[in-house]
């Protein structure tokens, strides 16, 4: 690595540290550079709070040193009023004379705006600086704006042998596949995304909270496909929280529940980007994967695979073929995780 991308790695492992808590924003990280050293650092905390550049400029104590320095981020000022200032201002008006990025921001509102207005006060700009890491930090974000749908994560697990559950799930109480150190893993995935999808017999058979309880952080937006008369008495419309049921019969709002009178998967995205929800983490069951694979909507699939056999049930989604598969250990489970093979 050359020193660039050094620093921009840096901003890269900063702005990691926003995931699940800027949504709408961009997971940003920021570092400012004098004389080779890093004085100053920052990165996005949370919706709303001062962006990276803010952050890092903060955090120099001699601001004089700012007019000889370079400031690094990893995605590109922004140059519009929103929740904050525009950060390009704030770069110029500290007479920073240097700006390395690491990728383009999309976003209309910004799309190079930020960086033109850097150039005409005279400010040297580099671009694209570890730019395909930049991009898939911030994956949800893109595909957000670029595709106007959610960025969509697909999510089970299966036996060694290949099977989901038991073929008598709905009676046979010992369904777990994967320990449960596993389940602490999955809910800090949740608290990760906009929003959770399952299906209504996933609702019907497990009755689940689809929270992130057994994690430090936000429960996302759930959402049901499907209705059924007994979901009176199920958690997911009882325990106050937000949920979305899609469905085809039903057009209401009653306190916590939104239903909307919608089946079609397409069309349903469409719903949700316009809801500004930029991802998407689709934890089942069968029906449901297998309707987002066959309409080729996912980005990443995530499969853990646990250490036992079912020897027979209900067999978990043939995965696409154009999916490329890194595979790690997680306790005595099998994590692998899938991106489209571009």
């Amino acid at each position: 690595m050359n020193n660039d991308e050094v620093y921009i790695s840096r901003c890269l492992e900063l702005a990691q540290k926003g995931l699940g808590l800027v949504a709408p924003n961009p997971l940003v990280g920021s570092v400012i550079v004098y004389d080779n050293k890093i004085i100053g650092e920052g990165y996005h905390h949370q919706y709303g709070n001062d962006h990276a550049e803010v952050c890092a400029i903060k955090s120099v104590k001699d601001k004089s040193l700012l007019t000889k320095s370079t400031i690094y981020v990893n995605l590109e000022p922004c140059a519009h009023y929103g929740k904050t200032p525009p950060c390009a201002d704030l770069i110029i008006k500290h007479n920073i004379p240097k700006v390395v990025i690491g990728c383009i921001d999309t976003f209309s509102e910004v799309a190079g705006k930020g960086i033109e207005r850097l150039k005409k006060h005279g400010i040297e700009v580099t671009t694209l600086v570890l730019e395909k890491e930049s991009r898939n930090l911030n994956k949800r974000f893109f595909t957000y704006h670029e595709k106007k749908r959610p960025y969509i994560i697909l999510k089970w697990a299966e036996s060694q042998d290949g099977f989901m559950a038991p073929e008598d799930s709905l009676h046979n109480k010992n369904r777990w596949i994967t320990n449960e150190e596993t389940k602490s893993l999955v809910h800090s995935w949740r608290s990760q995304e906009d929003a959770i999808m399952v299906g209504k017999n996933t609702v019907l058979k497990d009755n689940p909270s689809l929270t992130a309880r057994d994690y430090f952080g936000k429960n996302p937006l759930r959402i049901i496909l499907g209705f059924d008369k007994t979901f009176e008495s199920k958690t997911l419309l009882t325990d106050g929280i937000k949920t979305i049921i899609f469905n085809s019969s039903i057009e209401n709002t009653v306190e916590n529940i939104e239903y909307i009178k919608e089946t079609n998967p397409s069309s349903i995205l469409d719903i949700l980007w316009k809801k500004k929800v930029q991802s998407l983490f689709v934890e089942g069951g069968k029906h449901v994967l297998e309707s987002f694979i066959h309409a080729g909507y996912y980005d990443e699939i995530r499969i853990l695979k646990g250490n036992v056999y079912l020897k027979s049930g209900i067999p978990a989604p043939k995965v696409p073929t154009n999916i490329k598969w890194r595979t790690t250990k997680y306790y005595n489970d099998k994590l692998l995780i899938g991106t489209i093979d571009s």
